[in-house]
């Protein structure tokens, strides 16, 4: 299991393009994908799950990966945060 914490840095938060971004990208994977906010763990494959966190400029979160393909799927989805999901 990896474990990472990542603070959201694109102006808009994580609304509808990138929370789509995200869970295509998650969807490539075979490892589980859950996100810690707020007290709440929820599904990184599951577009409501994303979208519910309301994740704005600034939100730390906690990234969880746990399967065969783990460390390809930790690099990915952080990569979409660390490079603000391409927008700017």
């Amino acid at each position: 299991m990896i474990k990472k914490k990542i603070t959201i840095t694109n102006k808009a938060g994580l609304h509808a393009r990138p929370a789509a971004l995200l869970v295509k990208k998650a969807a490539k994977f075979k490892a589980d994908f859950f996100i810690h906010m707020y007290g709440y763990r929820i599904n990184g494959k599951s577009i409501l799950g994303v979208m519910t966190l309301a994740a704005e400029q600034g939100a730390e979160l906690e990234l969880e990966f746990d399967g065969p393909d783990e460390e390809d799927a930790s690099e990915c989805i952080t990569d979409l945060f660390e490079n603000g999901f391409y927008e700017d």
